[in-house]
């Protein structure tokens, strides 16, 4: 026993001398019990198991997620045989493209948001227009600037190419017929001639194809509910404070990227929007980024509260598989619009450091640029939430180091 404490110290010994900022670096991985509490609730260990979405009863089901899978990559459910779902999701730039503004059929007026761990949001979009994953889906498909396509023309696609798939799932397709599917048909406000080709249907055929489509969006969205993030070197980090680990500390983080992470939960005050373990609250916030000039003004959330509560696809519609007491979120939504005007949600930040430019529009180029940015805000402009103390250029760049140890590859989860 004496000899092992001797040759303990003498280790240490050894260390101090060959290090002499060993001792320094051993503080800087001590953690308070609050500490370790939040360091925990951002740990992608904390990520708890997939949840149902009640609005769709085919969300957990594998034969709706490998259907929705060939859907996702499908460039037939475009106008020009060139746009899928992973135009602006490719897999291999995590579900997210690198443009300042997504491109379909023709340029969008936002930036495309990453689908890592959409199956735990509420609100779907940078506005929150779509309740469910499967809404959110079906959006595109229909928008002249995406993939200029009508429900009947996808309704043609399921009919000729995915039958066995569709009722391997859903059950037996409906009769249809050529005439029952004008490829220009679907209900658009601002597209009178397709709109008129709509309601010239008979009502039961309208309501088949749109059940098609719908059952498209649940496929589509059993798929992207199983994209998730795997362990990134913090969460190794987090592991290792758990146990208690200095080594596995040391190991898995930098000095500087410990000294970003104690200013990320500390005097950054970045966790009053990045919370849990996707470092997101879920929620729309106003942080003062300015509208591009060559854009439209975009009201945000605020125009969109009025869009979700009409939506035909939304958790409380005739195509919802919920009830209505399962819709809590959409029944008791904040309808104070003026809350809302110019707030955006809050993106993961799992793998923000790989998917530049950033905000709504890709107003800002590069990670440091985003911290320079709310470093550089005047108290005028921003809200309490916005309040990220005194932060100097050597801080800045000790948090963009450990906003990087969030980089992880992707999984897939049933």
């Amino acid at each position: 026993m004496k000899k092992t404490l001797i040759t303990t110290l003498l280790i240490f010994t050894t260390i101090l001398l060959v290090y002499p900022n060993a001792s320094r670096s051993m503080d800087l991985h001590n953690w308070t019990d609050n500490e370790k509490a939040v360091l925990r609730s951002l740990w992608i260990e904390s990520l708890p198991p997939l949840p149902d979405d009640p609005s769709n009863r085919y969300s957990g089901d594998p034969k709706a997620a490998s259907f929705g899978k060939k859907l996702f990559f499908d460039n037939r459910l475009s106008g020009n045989l060139k746009v899928s779902c992973a135009t602006c999701h490719p897999a291999n730039m995590n579900f997210a493209d690198n443009l300042p503004l997504a491109h379909g059929m023709g340029t969008m007026t936002r930036r495309t948001m990453p689908l890592i761990g959409t199956a735990y949001y509420t609100w779907l979009f940078w506005d929150g227009r779509k309740d469910s994953l499967w809404a959110q889906a079906l959006g595109p498909i229909e928008s002249p600037v995406e993939h200029g396509f009508t429900r009947t023309q996808a309704a043609s696609i399921i009919l000729k190419y995915y039958r066995p798939d569709y009722e391997a799932v859903f059950g037996p397709l409906p009769v249809l017929i050529k005439k029952d599917l004008p490829p220009s048909a679907k209900p658009s406000m601002n597209e009178p001639a397709a709109l008129k080709a709509w309601i010239s249907l008979p009502v039961e055929k309208r309501d088949a194809v749109t059940r098609i489509y719908a059952n498209m969006g649940k496929a589509i969205a059993a798929f992207v509910r199983t994209i998730v993030p795997d362990k990134a070197r913090f969460d190794d980090y987090v592991e290792a404070v758990m146990k208690d680990d200095p080594s596995g500390m040391m190991k898995a983080l930098t000095n500087e990227e410990v000294r970003g992470l104690r200013l990320f939960i500390g005097k950054a005050g970045c966790t009053n929007c990045h919370i849990g373990p996707l470092f997101t609250n879920g929620e729309f916030h106003n942080i003062g980024v300015p509208q591009p000039s060559s854009l439209p003004p975009d009201n945000g959330r605020s125009d969109a509260i009025a869009m979700v509560l009409a939506d035909e696809f939304n958790c409380m519609s005739v195509y919802s598989d919920a009830e209505r007491a399962d819709c809590a979120e959409l029944r008791f939504i904040d309808t104070a619009t003026y809350k809302y005007i110019g707030a955006f949600k809050t993106p993961t930040l799992r793998n923000v450091a790989v998917r530049p430019p950033y905000m709504h529009a890709g107003q800002i180029p590069t990670l440091r640029k985003v911290l320079e940015f709310y470093r550089d805000l005047k108290p005028g402009q921003r809200s309490a939430d916005l309040e990220h103390g005194d932060l100097n250029d050597l801080e800045l760049q000790q948090i963009e180091a450990f906003l990087r140890t969030l980089n992880s590859p992707l999984k897939f989860v049933q």
